[in-house]
């Protein structure tokens, strides 16, 4: 025994038996009592920093250890204990550096291997983790706790199978392993594996009741089932006893998003990003949630904050939101690709490339989570069954749920064969798609909500295409091609993009012209419009707003006498808070008018109550503007830079009107008031679009089905010659 007098050792020894027992005050006071006559005997330095850490005292637990290792510098269970503490801390290049201190005196100790693989894991070194935990089980085979560490790992490099085995054996030796129990739980979450998912979970709670990470995960598989009330009372659960949590805090956000209670999802989301400021995920729906409910109370601060976490570091900062918030091309492609490799999607490929298949038909697979009532099926819906079946078989991978509508109905017939995959894990329907052959896979989500961008991380195909769902680059090396026209990107911004540009000669964005518009019936009183004065319209959603834009709008308003402006009712909120943002720039609220929900039909007949369309920055109108032109009424828009910020433009241009795209705010105000005040020139504008509905490209949809399938049959050549993909351009093609 070290240097405390047989007096100390027995009062150390009783320190020691109490806090073997459980008893933490009576093992600290003996600790304290030896230090106090000894300030630096080794063991009661050590022993009591082992204690606090055990009891959340971490800060406290760090000072007493490394007074210890100043004492002992060669201990290597000071040092491991030390690296454990120094972990809990987040501090995880000091936990490494202590732990590869202790490895140096004891390569042999299992302990400092295992805990070496924890910090690895969240250094983001999965492999070496890998390593680091098969090292310690080759010191000791049945060795549960590392067993269960390295199925978490198996896990994050997607090898599902084998961490599930790795489980199974830990549970084979320890069977009340908690952790064990929780890792498999979340395997099965991943593998979609719902049920068994849940009552693992339940497993691992009845053996160790405030096991706060099994409650975050448990509730978010309940939120994958729909089930947001019973989701919040676990996350509450798991805030209770770890008041700390940001993953808990972010998740429960969601979850109140979800049930559309916003004020507290975005103080959620912001209590995340508090705890953790590297919570990137947090960060950006705070940001987008603050942006739906119109709130620019910090709007600028917010941008600027998103920008410089994705610059700090910060992790899995959602493309999406940088697109909507910041007009950079070069910043959204640093997102996307930042973004894949924090979620593990820029990893070597798992699948082997399949070889070229002599067939008549080339088997396009369609993947969306929005064949459903959504906008994607609604711009869709007639593109797909206008597909040439003597050249192409077409597939739908359908990832959301079944709403049981007419559109989901209309999307299931569209296709050559439906397959609903949501309960499949993202490994499964990459098989089931090589399985079927596809020639070339068409992502529809791109990084919008219910994507599943792992399915083609394990390319299933050897033709990869982004298109449509989401407005820009997807940064990957899986995707092969993206779908655009020279409008929508021009040739000073294509080095933005890690596709291969294929330009189609019109626009690129589908319509379907078989939608019904409502005969004309209801006035405009009806909606709360003025029968005489100008309306402003902007049907966009809500997020789209900023405050730039609505400044211009409210200058639009205090120049045209009994104007108003007619924006898309999206949330109680963002009603509220645009009434006072018009209030504070001297505009009666009343001016305002709220559109509700309604049927399509009658929603695309009041579009010609409207005088005119105001389009959005950033973000600009995609699926609203082709609404608008296709019940005639004009769209201004200001194109930006970047893909969101150009759609309009490129709308406006395939229908043959040009001059209602302006390149700043300040052309765009003055267009806008000009129009306002000129009803002859608006008149003929609305003459020249109803004329061009019928002759120009926007609306030929069938032209648009076979500038695709030129596309699709150009890059299955190119793949089938042996050659690697390239940008071209679609030559222009009759209907």
């Amino acid at each position: 025994m070290p240097s405390a007098g047989p007096t100390l050792l027995r009062v150390l020894q009783q320190g020691f038996a109490a806090h073997q027992a459980g008893n933490a005050a009576d093992a600290e006071r003996l600790y304290k009592r030896v230090i106090r006559a000894e300030p630096d005997q080794f063991d009661a330095l050590h022993l009591l920093g082992v204690l606090k850490a055990e009891h959340g005292s971490l800060e406290e637990a760090d000072k007493l250890i490394k007074r210890a290792l100043q004492v002992n510098p060669r201990s290597a269970e000071a040092l491991n204990n030390r690296s454990n503490v120094l972990w809990s801390l987040k501090r995880f290049e000091d936990a490494l550096a202590s732990c590869e201190a202790a490895l140096a005196i004891r390569p042999d100790y299992a302990e400092a291997l295992n805990n070496r693989g924890n910090i690895l894991h969240d250094l983001a070194r999965p492999e070496d983790a890998l390593v680091s935990y098969n090292t310690a089980l080759a010191l000791r085979p049945n060795y549960a706790n590392a067993l269960a560490n390295r199925a978490d790992v198996l896990r994050d490099l997607q090898r599902f199978e084998e961490a599930l085995e790795s489980c199974d054996r830990a549970l084979a030796i320890s069977p009340d392993l908690a952790n064990a129990l929780a890792n498999r739980a979340d395997v099965l979450r991943d593998l979609k594996r719902y049920d068994e998912s849940l009552a693992t979970y339940d497993r691992a709670l009845l053996i160790r009741p405030g096991f706060a990470k099994a409650l975050v995960n448990r509730a978010i598989v309940l939120q994958d089932l729909r089930r947001y009330e019973e989701a919040l009372a676990s996350y509450e659960q798991a805030l209770k006893l770890d008041p700390s949590n940001a993953d808990a805090y972010h998740h429960l956000g969601t979850a109140l998003h979800q049930l559309r209670r916003l004020d507290g999802a975005v103080a959620s989301y912001r209590r995340a990003f508090e705890l953790d400021p590297r919570h990137g995920t947090a960060r950006s729906l705070y940001v987008l949630l603050k942006r739906q409910i119109c709130d620019w109370t910090t709007a600028a601060g917010d941008q600027a904050n998103l920008i410089g976490a994705l610059r700090s570091g910060a992790r899995s900062i959602l493309p999406l939101v940088v697109i909507s918030t910041v007009d950079d091309p070069a910043i959204q492609l640093e997102a996307a690709r930042r973004y894949l490799a924090d979620n593990k999607l820029a990893r070597e490929i798992t699948l082997p490339p399949p070889a070229p298949v002599a067939r008549d038909k080339i088997r396009v697979g369609y993947l969306s989570a929005d064949f459903r009532d959504h906008t994607i099926s609604v711009s869709t819906a007639e593109l797909f069954g206008l597909h040439d079946r003597s050249r192409f078989e077409t597939y739908a991978f359908s990832l959301g749920v079944d709403d049981g509508g007419a559109m989901r109905k209309l999307m299931m017939s569209s296709f050559d064969r439906f397959l609903d995959v949501r309960s499949m894990s993202d490994l499964e329907v990459a098989r089931l798609m090589r399985a079927l052959e596809i020639d070339v896979a068409v992502d529809l989500a791109g990084f919008t909500d219910g994507c599943r961008p792992a399915i083609l991380a394990r390319r299933p195909a050897p033709i990869q295409v982004n298109y449509l769902g989401y407005a820009g680059t997807m940064g990957a090396d899986f995707i092969d091609y993206i779908f655009v026209d020279r409008v929508l990107v021009p040739a000073d911004q294509q080095t933005f993009f890690s596709e291969r540009l294929v330009h189609l000669p019109e626009c690129y964005l589908p319509s379907d012209t078989t939608r019904e518009i409502a005969e004309p019936g209801a006035p405009r009183s009806a909606y709360g419009l003025p029968e005489h004065g100008f309306v402003f319209a902007c049907f966009n959603n809500s997020y789209k707003i900023t405050p730039a834009i609505f400044d211009v709008w409210m200058r639009l308003l205090q120049a045209v006498a009994g104007s108003v402006l007619w924006v898309r009712s999206d949330n109680e909120w963002a009603v509220a808070n645009l009434r006072r943002e018009a209030e504070a720039r001297g505009v009666a609220s009343d001016r305002l008018i709220v559109a509700g929900r309604c049927p399509l039909p009658e929603h695309l007949a009041r579009y010609r109550l409207a005088d005119l369309f105001l389009d959005t920055l950033p973000y600009t109108a995609h699926s609203t503007a082709v609404d608008g032109l296709w019940a005639g009424l004009p769209v201004l828009t200001c194109a930006g830079r970047s893909f969101a910020a150009r759609s309009a433009a490129s709308l406006l241009s395939a229908i043959g009107l040009p001059e209602l795209v302006t390149s700043t705010l300040e052309e765009y105000e003055a267009l806008a008031l000009k129009l306002a005040r000129d009803p002859d020139l608006l008149g003929r504008l609305r003459e020249r679009l109803a004329r061009n509905r019928s002759t120009t490209p926007l609306f030929d949809t069938k032209r648009l089905c076979r500038h695709l399938e030129y596309a699709y049959q150009e890059m299955h050549e190119r793949w089938r010659r042996g050659e690697p993909p390239r940008s071209f351009a679609v030559p222009a093609m009759p209907s």
